[in-house]
C-alpha cells in the first residue's frame, strides 16, 4: 500500500501572536518534533503546507524528505490547506495520513495502527478521552476533501454519516495540540510530567 503522510503546519497562529510551528519544544521545535515522527512512519510520500510564516519556518526547520505545498489561502481555515495539498499527492496513493503540524504527541505507532486497521475510507484515532488526530482517509474521500471549507471541515466529514468511519484504538489521552498560550503551556506540563 501507498501512503502519503500530510502535515498541516500553514496556520497564522493569530491567538499567539509568533508563529507556533516555531515554539520551543524538547531540543528543537514543534514542527520539528512532529516531522520526527512522520520521518518515523516511513511514508511513501511526506507533504507539509506552509503558509503563515513559511519563510521562518524554511529556514528554522528541517524540512528535509517532505515536499512543501504553501498555501497562500492559510487564513481561511485548516480546510484550504488540504485542499491544496490534495494537488501534490501521488497518483499511486491509496490514502493520506493527516497530522497536525502543532500536535506532536502523536506517536509512529498510533499512526501505523491506524493504516493497518482502518477498514473504511474514512479511519480515526480512538483515545480513551476521545476521537482525535491522526485520520486516515482513502483515496475514495478524496474528491470529498476537495470540497471542505473552514476550521473544522475534516471534522465536518467525518460526522457527517455519509460514509462508515473506523475507529482504530490508540493508547492514552488525545494528545494536546497548540492554539493558543494556555495550550502551549499544558502541553510543555505534559511533556514534563512524561
Amino acid at each position: 500500500m501507498f501512503v502519503t503522510g500530510l502535515v498541516l503546519a500553514a496556520g497564522g497562529s493569530r491567538r499567539l501572536g509568533e508563529p507556533k510551528q516555531l515554539l520551543p519544544y524538547g531540543a528543537s521545535t514543534l514542527l520539528d518534533s512532529v516531522l520526527r515522527t512522520a520521518r518515523e512512519c516511513d511514508f511513501d510520500q511526506l507533504i507539509v503546507t506552509l503558509g503563515g510564516a513559511a519563510g521562518q519556518v524554511r529556514d528554522q526547520v528541517d524540512l528535509s524528505g517532505a515536499e512543501i505545498v504553501e498555501n497562500t489561502a492559510f487564513g481561511t481555515g485548516c480546510s484550504s490547506s488540504l485542499v491544496t495539498a490534495l494537488a501534490a499527492v501521488d497518483p499511486r496513493s491509496d490514502g493520506i495520513v493527516l497530522l497536525l503540524g502543532d500536535q506532536p504527541g502523536v506517536t509512529d505507532a498510533t499512526v501505523r495502527s491506524l493504516v493497518g486497521h482502518a477498514r473504511t475510507a474514512i479511519g480515526v484515532s480512538r483515545y480513551d478521552d476521545g476521537r482525535g488526530h491522526p485520520f486516515w482517509f482513502g483515496r475514495e474521500v478524496f474528491g470529498d476533501l476537495a470540497g471542505l471549507h473552514g476550521d473544522k471541515g475534516v471534522w465536518k466529514l467525518i460526522e457527517s454519516g455519509r460514509g462508515p468511519v473506523t475507529e482504530v484504538r490508540a493508547s492514552g489521552n488525545i494528545p494536546l495540540d497548540v492554539d493558543d498560550w494556555d495550550g502551549y503551556r499544558a502541553l510543555l506540563a505534559r511533556g514534563a510530567e512524561t
